[in-house]
């Protein structure tokens, strides 16, 4: 060959070269491109949130029609990638624009039914500190805390009495199962009022929960707690690897790993801790909310999943849909799904024990 056909070819093989290294080291490299490179000891975290300001609320006591006599504190989910911060500052476009498209309508809105809905923004920890166990991404994950701390005295203290829910979900829902330990457990006036706790997506130690409030045993119960991490039935892999990469509270209020410590699954289908397999028929339904307007109830696909609690997971079928599948770039299909298989289990849930909750309140 000549020198030009030479060059040619070495050229050729090294586009090539490079084309399979991007596209198998391609999630490394999305990942690296996260990660904030500082220490988090020197970082300087984002301005703290005022929760006396309204734009501090993504929702602040929002009713919707026909909505129940609770006051319902709800913390989302990541909707910050990262990249030059561990911490998520208030207001960022893209992370808002997340938040209001997907995570509310399909999260926050089981709730709706039961009373008004507050929402905090807060500086939560990066997509980039879910994809690693590194110490800087635990203490980053650790550092939201103050800020839902802060906003639940905020909000409680404009809600004295009546009945409460607390959810989240996934990091959300870890901030709220500190919450429960530290404010809730050991104040008997704030147990007293509690309906009930919903930590969804979520890796809670079952043997951490507060005797105080404990793992909802039955739908007629309140001052418990209802949890779950969804998997796919076939899909074992991805359920070793939650269990393994799980991190959970210590009493110091450090993220450590959960270390084979059972977790908790409170079945949202039967509300309860049964291990038995749940068939379909109960399934109350699934929806795929993303997009919708606040307020406006989306339609349920019911009797979809069938679903069992097996080794700390909550183990489901898929639905059949093209609406129940990921959707969105890299870092989309990374954060909780834009779409919630539980919806209609979750607000049927939340109304029987606000039943329950105002009977023996009347008693």
């Amino acid at each position: 060959m000549t020198a030009r056909q030479w060059i040619g070819w070495i050229g050729l093989t090294i586009v090539l070269l490079l084309a399979t290294a991007a596209a198998v080291w391609r999630g490394d490299i999305l990942k690296a491109g996260l990660d904030p490179q500082v220490p988090f000891q020197t970082y300087r975290p984002p301005p703290a949130p005022d929760y006396n300001d309204p734009r501090a609320w993504a929702l602040r006591d929002v009713r919707g029609p026909g909505s129940g006599p609770a006051a319902v504190f709800f913390v989302h989910s990541t909707t910050y990638d990262g990249g030059r911060e561990w911490n998520g500052p208030i207001g960022d476009p893209d992370a808002d624009a997340w938040l209001k498209r997907v995570v509310l309508p399909n999260y926050a809105g089981p709730f709706a039914r039961a009373g008004s809905i507050s929402a905090p923004r807060y500086r939560q920890g990066s997509l980039y500190t879910r994809l690693t166990l590194r110490d800087d991404a635990r203490e980053a994950r650790a550092f939201a805390w103050r800020d839902v701390a802060a906003a639940f005295d905020a909000w409680i203290a404009r809600h004295p009495d009546g009945p409460i829910v607390l959810a989240g979900v996934e990091q959300g829902g870890d901030l709220i199962e500190r919450l429960v330990r530290e404010r809730i457990a050991v104040d008997p006036a704030l147990r007293a009022r509690l309906v009930a706790v919903y930590l969804m997506d979520v890796i809670v130690a079952a043997d951490a929960l507060s005797p105080q409030v404990p793992a909802c045993a039955g739908r007629d119960q309140v001052g418990c707690i209802v949890a779950w991490s969804p998997v796919s039935d076939d899909n074992d892999g991805a359920g070793r690897r939650r269990l393994r990469r799980a991190l959970v509270w210590d009493g110091r209020g450090r993220l450590v790993d959960l270390n084979g410590r059972p977790a908790l699954c409170v079945n949202p289908v039967t509300g309860s801790t049964d291990t038995r397999a749940v068939e379909a028929r109960l399934h109350q339904g699934a929806t795929n909310a993303t997009g919708l307007e606040w307020g406006v109830r989306p339609a349920l696909m019911a009797r979809e999943i069938a679903t069992q609690c097996r080794d700390g997971l909550l183990r489901h079928t898929e639905p059949r849909t093209e609406s129940f599948r990921e959707t969105g770039g890299w870092a989309d299909r990374r954060k909780s799904r834009p779409y919630n298989l539980f919806y209609g289990d979750i607000e049927a849930d939340v109304q029987a024990r606000l039943a329950v909750w105002q009977a023996r309140s009347a008693a």
